[in-house]
């Protein structure tokens, strides 16, 4: 699409006021239930709905489908992440009243972290279109790291801090407690860092890695910038409701690893396709309506299948 400055601005500036709202409505730390999370977690996804509707009036059928191929692809990755942001929450003890507040701050980064890489992948795909190659192939290695790390049960391993996260400890040094929601406090007349701003960080630069596999699936689905960035924007800011939603059910997405795997390699195809396609090659392109139902073919019957095999294990273990 041939998206102006003005609408740019006019779409950041309502995410913001999105970010903004959500950010107030949440600003008192408590427990959140489930009722609450379900009914966010649905005003998000009407909000995308929305969005994609809109795209559809405003630009036709075929803005429209990639964007709900990409919501739908960041959306499905995003929960996996969840797994991760379960260890992050558990391995810093988070208390439970607080942890609204450190996944609202660390998604807000992983925004910002994303937009930098939607802009980067964006000129190094206008000026290099042999990198397709390359995120192809990456696509499709990440899709078989995905199958051997489901098949050791990579989400039963304790989050690690990564080394940038342990220098910035070290360099600011942490406070042996929680001290509401502040971010730093004065310690022996030393200000230092609290553990909810360590988290925060943890999460926010955890997403840099998520970013390495969803950034080029995406890619992999539609070349527009404004589409790569608004389907990501829905799907990171509805994460927050969504990880207290369905934080009791992630056990129970045994097989969403292999879901994901799929389509991390079924994008992967589609980008090499596109590439030799690009180069003179001719080979048949894969359709956004065929990836769109693709997608959504493979999340159901996994969210089925997960589900049929954790209640048959449950039946075991009784």
């Amino acid at each position: 699409m041939n998206v102006s400055l003005t609408v740019w601005l006019l779409t950041v500036a309502g995410l913001c006021v999105l970010v903004a709202a959500d950010f107030f409505i949440g600003r008192k730390p408590h427990d959140v239930s489930i009722r609450e999370a379900g009914i966010w977690t649905a005003v998000w996804v009407v909000l995308a709905c929305l969005f994609g509707l809109g795209l559809l009036a405003a630009a036709g059928g075929a803005p429209a489908g990639e964007f709900f191929a990409g919501y739908i692809t960041e959306k499905s990755l995003s929960v996996d992440n969840l797994f991760v942001f379960v260890l992050i929450m558990a391995k810093f003890a988070v208390p439970s009243q607080y942890q609204q507040r450190v996944l609202m701050v660390g998604v807000i980064v992983a925004l910002v972290l994303r937009a930098a890489f939607i802009a980067a992948g964006a000129a190094i795909i206008s000026a290099f279109s042999w990198v397709f190659y390359i995120f192809g192939a990456f696509l499709i290695w990440t899709a078989w790291k995905l199958v051997q790390d489901a098949r050791k049960g990579g989400h039963d391993e304790e989050y690690e801090e990564n080394k940038l996260l342990k220098s910035i400890e070290h360099r600011f040094g942490v406070a042996e407690r929680y001290h509401g929601t502040k971010l730093w406090i004065e310690e022996n007349g030393k200000r230092v860092m609290t553990p909810m701003l360590v988290v925060m960080l943890a999460i926010g630069s955890t997403d840099v890695l998520f970013a390495l596999d969803s950034i080029p699936a995406i890619y992999g689905l539609t070349q527009d910038p404004y589409i790569v960035f608004t389907a990501n924007a829905f799907a990171l800011m509805g994460l927050r409701q969504l990880y207290f939603l369905i934080g009791g059910l992630l056990k129970k997405l045994v097989h969403l690893s292999y879901g994901l795997s799929i389509i991390l390699g079924f994008i992967g195809v589609k980008l090499v396709l596109h590439a030799l396609h690009e180069s003179g090659v001719h080979v048949p392109e894969i359709s956004i309506p065929f990836s769109l139902g693709f997608i959504v073919l493979v999340l159901a019957v996994t969210t089925v299948t997960s589900l049929v095999a954790a209640r048959k294990q449950e039946e075991r273990d009784v």
